[in-house]
């Protein structure tokens, strides 16, 4: 069988078919949604994971193209194959700062959809333009509304103060999904987040959202089983070109690109477009998140909240804590779940509610948050930040402590003085998430029998222990260390212990000054 062509820039499934393009076929669960009388839906999901091509999918299945899908498993269903009128809404094309621009944009889509029609819309505002549309549409036929990045002028703006009036345009705009349900025959729409009913969807009480359903948490990705069946020839290709097993470079693939779990009991999947760059990019391991971009608002609101990732990530949540948000108060947890950063790594049953755990779900994602969070924290090129935090690695490895500390200072001298924030908390970030950056063991707030440890690092013989203050002394640090016997717990590893004591000035904004011991002697 000839072999398919891979891109990971092509979203359109027609382009995608018609070039000869590997599609991993999906359709099988996109039939489940496209039975009739189902609804409105709802998908959330990360970016660059294949929602604008399950969109693209759906509206060539309801133009009737039903060549495109031979030999897929929509070919074999009892479908219609009947043309549908389409109203396409791709939000994420919309660039508005402000809610008079927003409703400039969506009239003159709206105006550019009905003369694709052969309509020409009278009524004034979107929101009333969209009624007019889908009405006039549906006296003809039922309609079939997608809506793509239905959040994007909201994710644009946050912290904007226009930002409720933006929210008030697309709150009106989207009621009129609800008003118009009569004239349809099938509605999705897709976006990077879920914001609450009271934020967005006030009107819109029937919506079925499937973002977290068992039945539709492989539909975007790849499942493993998928994976290997589809790229048999290319992982073939690879495991020559790393002179490895099979087996090992499959788990090398899970390690940088899976992990990702939609549904408490659903199997991980793998991030398509990550997928297609590691074989299209001559099968290097690499973190392509890189190229794809990740929203400035994100970083700014961990920042800002002084978001603590060793806290968060060791408590359990119910579904409530990062299913839906308000658009005017905003946390980060939810934030980082919905945009791929975090996902469900695991679950327990507690009191007959399911509390979920969440972690990065692979190399790559932890990689490429940490080297934006340094850009953002420390204003250190996400291009330069692997390089600085392994050079400060090595040195922590030969164990020459007292020179990963002076490349520390030096590193901290180079931050710019606006971005910097006057808390421990704010070094102590820098400080973890460098080392998280190069695949060092790192614990922050250790927790002990006697109390908390600011940082364990363990570096191949090495163990150092941290204790910080932010303008106390080095001294009172490592008596904090010794008082409290933090060290205790890992004299079993049989390794080199390091109590360091660390002190960091507000006004010199850098470290001032460290001491070290060695812990003292058993007995």
């Amino acid at each position: 069988m000839e072999q398919k062509h891979l891109t990971s820039s092509v979203y359109t499934f027609e382009d995608l078919i018609d070039g000869g393009y590997l599609y991993v076929d999906k359709t099988e669960q996109l039939w489940q949604l496209m039975e009739p009388g189902k609804g409105i839906y709802f998908l959330s999901r990360p970016r660059r994971f294949g929602k604008s091509l399950t969109i693209s999918t759906l509206k060539a299945a309801f133009q009737g193209k039903q060549k495109l899908f031979e030999g897929l498993a929509l070919a074999t269903k009892p479908f219609d194959w009947k043309p549908y009128p389409i109203i396409h809404l791709d939000l994420g094309n919309s660039a508005a700062a402000d809610a008079c621009q927003l409703e400039t944009y969506l009239v003159e889509t709206l105006d550019a959809l009905a003369a694709d029609q052969d309509l020409k819309l009278s009524r004034s505002g979107s929101a009333g333009r969209f009624t007019e549309l889908v009405s006039a549409l549906g006296r003809r036929n039922k309609v079939v509304i997608l809506i793509d990045e239905y959040d994007k002028p909201l994710i644009d703006n946050l912290g904007n103060p226009k930002l409720k009036d933006i929210r008030s345009v697309l709150e009106g705009f989207y009621s009129v999904v609800k008003a118009t349900e009569p004239f349809q025959r099938f509605v999705l729409l897709t976006g990077v987040s879920k914001f609450s009913q009271v934020s967005v969807f006030s009107k819109l009480n029937n919506l079925y959202d499937i973002s977290m359903d068992e039945r539709f948490a492989t539909m975007l990705g790849y499942t493993q089983d998928e994976l290997e069946a589809n790229f048999a020839d290319r992982i073939e290709l690879a495991t020559r070109q790393h002179g490895v097993t099979k087996a090992e470079l499959l788990n090398r693939l899970r390690e940088w690109y899976n992990g990702y779990r939609f549904c408490e009991d659903a199997p991980t999947v793998y991030n398509p477009v990550s997928v297609a760059k590691f074989f299209e990019s001559g099968c290097k391991f690499k973190n392509y998140w890189f190229a794809t971009g990740t929203p400035s608002f994100l970083l700014k609101l961990v920042k800002r909240q002084q978001f603590d990732f060793e806290q968060e990530l060791g408590k359990t949540l119910d579904e409530l804590a990062f299913a839906a948000y308000d658009v005017e108060h905003i946390e980060a947890l939810p934030l980082l779940f919905q945009t791929g950063y975090l996902t469900i790594k695991g679950q327990e049953e507690l009191f007959g509610q399911t509390r979920y755990r969440l972690g990065f779900p692979n190399r790559e994602v932890e990689a490429a948050f940490n080297a934006y969070l340094l850009e953002e924290y420390a204003g250190l090129k996400k291009e330069r930040s692997g390089v600085q935090a392994a050079d400060l690695a090595k040195l922590l490895f030969d164990g020459d402590l007292n020179d990963a500390m002076e490349l520390l200072r030096t590193f901290l001298a180079s931050i710019p003085y606006d971005i910097q924030i006057k808390a421990e908390r704010y070094y102590q970030t820098i400080f973890y998430t460098f080392f998280q950056l190069v695949g060092i063991f790192v614990e922050a707030e250790a927790r002990t029998s006697s109390g908390r440890i600011d940082a364990v690092v363990k570096a191949g013989t090495h163990i150092y222990i941290f204790e910080f203050k932010l303008d106390g002394s080095a001294d009172a640090a490592l008596d904090q260390i010794k008082d409290k016997e933090y060290w205790l717990k890992h004299r079993v590893e049989g390794k080199d212990i390091t109590l360091v004591g660390a002190s960091f000035g507000a006004t010199e904004r850098n470290l001032v000054e460290w001491k070290t011991a060695s812990p003292p002697e058993a007995g």
